[in-house]
């Protein structure tokens, strides 16, 4: 058995099955990691969501950004899509409440305690261990599973900016949302900046990646994780960073998460290059 992780597919369905071709995935033995964004900006979402559902048996994924708000428009009556959104077939398709269905199961995090991993999309504040931030991560999970109208309606904005044990409510939720599914950089007392996109060499000063400031409590758990197309693949003893961008004209790529020693499988993009998000 091989546990394989893969980034963000964004509807790169054609690249995913190149991919799996490429590292001769066994279904009858093998695992799929999948760091989330399933869909939306590449063209087919529709399939890509399909292709996964079908292989779910096999396939531990996380939610993303873009599978939330694929989600908040199809359930919640104020969320609309967006420019570049590329999710109108699945809102149209006749399994469409199948699929949903299927996504609002998916968790937030998924926490390995065996072999020490956790799986996000995106990152974690320096205040959490691994195994705190997939405990939040069933907290918000639960609540969207129980009331998703209302969750989904009100996790877009950036504040609060701060971890507190106190937060409660639509704020906590709502942060608890956006440090799993859209941090990239905060600064060392863990207060997040959510506009960064760019390169980690063009933070400001007072901001770092989140992995890299010092004595973050989750640093002694491998995170695997995706949503940072501008860092690329990023492999440390204790961390794995997976999306290559390849709906930005990137790559896809595959970790063998139980071969250290074992060299990343990529393949190219078939998609015209743009600027990540």
């Amino acid at each position: 058995m091989a546990r394989w992780a893969i980034g963000d597919l964004q509807g790169c369905c054609a690249e995913f099955e190149q991919l799996l071709a490429r590292i001769r995935f066994n279904a009858d033995v093998d695992q799929l990691w999948l760091t989330g964004d399933l869909v939306n900006r590449g063209p087919e979402s529709l399939r890509a969501l399909r292709t996964v559902h079908a292989m779910s048996d096999n396939v531990v994924t996380v939610l993303g950004n873009h599978d939330l708000h694929l989600l908040a428009v199809a359930l919640t009556p104020d969320a609309r899509l967006r420019k570049g959104d590329t999710l109108d077939d699945i809102l149209a398709a006749a399994d469409c409440d199948t699929l949903l269905s299927w996504l609002l199961d998916r968790p937030l995090a998924h926490h390995d305690g065996a072999n020490n991993d956790l799986l996000i999309h995106a990152g974690l504040v320096p205040q959490w261990t691994a195994v705190q931030g997939a405990a939040l991560a069933r907290e918000v999970g639960d609540g969207l599973r129980h009331d998703p109208v209302a969750l989904l309606g009100t996790m877009y904005g950036d504040e609060p900016r701060r971890w507190d044990d106190s937060l409660g409510g639509v704020q906590r939720a709502r942060f608890i949302i956006n440090v799993l599914t859209r941090l990239r950089a905060c600064s060392a007392d863990g207060t997040v900046d959510l506009r960064q996109k760019g390169t980690p060499e063009s933070l400001p000063g007072t901001l770092l990646p989140w992995f890299d400031v010092p004595g973050r409590a989750s640093r002694d758990t491998r995170v695997i994780f995706g949503h940072w197309s501008a860092l690329g693949l990023r492999r440390r003893a204790r961390l794995l960073a997976l999306d290559t961008g390849c709906v930005w004209g990137g790559s896809l790529t595959a970790v063998n998460l139980d071969d250290d020693d074992a060299a990343p499988v990529s393949v190219p993009s078939r998609q015209a290059r743009g600027a990540g998000d």
